[in-house]
């Protein structure tokens, strides 16, 4: 049960973390590990003639789309298929929690800069998101030292070299923008923006909690406007950086927005299944049937969202019919011998067909088990789309999931013990904010 403290405020509440559930996420870290071995295991000892006929499908399905396919598809230098399946399995996985990490703090800024009082009950759970994004910026530096010619075409030597047997014209082209210097610049300072305003809007939060007073609202207010804007731009340059350049020769101007979309019905599916954990554990008594009802209307309304970013830009490639272009949804529609043909149709229904069907009722977005229902599949459904976005370009015909889920269940249980030391390490309450009346009372 929530432990109640009054030495500070009679709303203040804090998160004790039982032996018990720390052993659970050490429990899945554990799961990960063994189905991450086993996965290594059958990956380098079966995985040879697997290889090889992924290999020819991906040739065959290029032929069928186009030259610039062929380029992508007909390469299959650097590691062996095991430890690539590693290295994309590790980028993906930290695409996808750095990503959501950020939404928190984009989530607690939008809150201000909008004078949202709803939301204040649930605010110390989007400052916990943000846990990430260090360790984040950590294992994507690795990665990208250790992998980065398994992961980005455009890194390989000789590429933008005119006098090279593999030049490209193409990638040479985009060499003022992809380059490794250049490259890794903007990674840190993407990451280092968002975690500099993310301990700002926390340092500043907990300062309010011990002083109170609006001046600390205030101060919020104009750090979260800058972070927006920032966040506007350097959200939208990660994901050409991290996503869209695995697929070098192929863009889309609507990318940045559809990796932002996915992101961010994401992250507010995780403040959605934490607050109705904790709230089942005894915490966080002021939050109500209303709030969680306005985060059903979110997950509902920006899964809908994604849906409309995700129609418009296969619309638009689909019927415009250009090599180019249709490369993209050549591979996960009927190429590498249907590989990733499934997985195209799952993508659309669980984070979409599903979330619109089970909560478009006003009761459905109320009920504590369909919430959880909901935000645990498009969960599952985004680390999916992500999936999608980078095996293709990536492994070609070569992918699998046993590698890539033991690698997640690695990251998820990392991040749950991070992210709940950070909720426990302060009030879940802001117990002086100057809305906190407001979202005490909220009725919808």
């Amino acid at each position: 049960m929530a432990t109640l403290t009054h030495h500070e405020s009679a709303t203040a509440e804090y998160l004790e973390l039982s032996p018990k559930t720390r052993r659970t996420f050490i429990s899945i870290i554990v799961a990960g590990v063994v189905l991450l071995a086993i996965g290594l295991i059958m990956a380098a000892f079966y995985g040879g003639g697997h290889e090889a006929a992924g290999a020819a499908h991906g040739a065959g399905a290029a032929h069928a789309a186009g030259p610039e396919a062929g380029a992508g598809a007909a390469h299959h230098e650097g590691s062996p298929a095991w430890l690539k399946r590693l290295i994309v399995s590790l980028w993906h996985n930290n695409v996808f929690f750095v990503g959501v990490s950020a939404i928190g703090t984009f989530f607690v800024a939008l809150q201000y800069v909008a004078y949202a009082g709803w939301s204040v009950v649930i605010k110390r759970i989007n400052e916990a998101m943000s846990v990430w994004l260090l360790p984040g910026l950590v294992i994507f530096l690795a990665v990208f030292f250790l992998g980065r010619h398994d992961l980005f075409h455009w890194t390989h030597d000789g590429i933008m070299d005119p006098k090279a047997a593999n030049y490209d014209a193409i990638i040479a082209g985009k060499s003022g923008f992809l380059n490794t210097p250049f490259y890794l610049i903007r990674m840190v300072v993407y990451l280092g923006i968002w975690w500099f305003f993310s301990e700002r809007l926390r340092k500043i939060s907990l300062a309010e909690d011990l002083n109170g007073g609006t001046e600390y609202f205030h101060k919020s207010i104009n750090v979260a406007a800058l972070f927006l804007v920032l966040y506007a731009v350097t959200s939208s340059m990660s994901a050409w950086d991290w996503v869209m350049s695995v697929d070098v020769h192929w863009f889309s101007t609507m990318f940045g927005w559809y990796v932002f979309a996915s992101w961010w019905v994401s992250g507010i599916a995780l403040t959605t299944l934490t607050a109705i954990y904790l709230k089942q554990a005894g915490y966080l008594k002021y939050v109500n049937s209303n709030h969680l009802h306005d985060l059903g209307k979110f997950m509902f309304g920006f899964s809908i969202f994604w849906t409309y970013v995700w129609f418009s830009q296969f619309m638009l490639i689909w019927y415009a019919n250009l090599p180019e272009e249709a490369v993209y949804y050549n591979q996960r529609l009927g190429g590498f011998n249907g590989a990733y043909t499934w997985m195209f149709f799952f993508n659309l229904v669980i984070n979409f067909v599903f979330p619109f069907l089970l909560m478009m009722t006003r009761d459905a977005k109320r009920q504590m088990i369909m919430l959880k229902i909901v935000s645990i599949a498009i969960l599952i459904g985004h680390w999916s789309d992500f999936y999608l976005m980078l095996m293709p370009a990536t492994m070609k015909g070569e992918n699998g999931f046993v590698i890539e889920i033991g690698v997640a269940l690695i990251f998820l249980g990392s991040y749950l013990l991070l992210f709940t030391k950070r909720l426990a390490q302060a009030s879940l309450v802001p117990v002086n904010h100057p809305f906190l009346d407001e979202s005490v009372h909220h009725t919808t």
